[in-house]
């Protein structure tokens, strides 16, 4: 397993609380768009994921706070598959600094949900490396 796929976002001042810092809830846009923004570069876009009858949903998310983020600041968010047994997978994020230093971190449970049968497909890492033309990018 290489290093885990990250993408780069500068904090926008509207995205601020009173307190100056990073609202929470936009923790959490954050960790969504870096998955995305993996998928993408894995191969898999939205239109792949509906043409495949599926899409990826959370089903559980702890999110824990380190250090706060400011107007400005850029931040690098890490986006790591973990792949068992069974209808889900782990992702585990990490925020950090430009220069290294951890701002939060983030660890999931996701799932790969049939959008006829309206339930989990029973093997979403096998579903995953079907559609990617970069299984690599996400640990497959």
């Amino acid at each position: 397993m290489g290093d885990p796929f990250q993408v780069r976002i500068g904090v926008r001042g509207y995205e601020l609380d009173t307190q100056g810092h990073l609202n929470q809830a936009v923790y959490l846009q954050y960790a969504e768009h870096a998955r995305w923004e993996c998928l993408r570069a894995a191969g898999i876009s939205q239109q792949r994921l509906i043409a495949g009858g599926v899409g990826p949903v959370a089903l559980e998310v702890t999110l824990r706070y380190l250090r706060e983020l400011r107007g400005g600041d850029e931040v690098d968010v890490s986006c790591a598959f973990e792949w068992g047994e069974g209808k889900t997978f782990r992702i585990a994020q990490e925020f950090r600094r430009v220069d290294g230093s951890p701002v939060a971190s983030l660890s999931g449970v996701g799932g790969l949900l049939d959008l006829g049968e309206r339930r989990l497909v029973a093997d979403p890492g096998e579903r995953f490396r079907a559609m990617a033309d970069h299984p690599e990018l996400m640990n497959l």
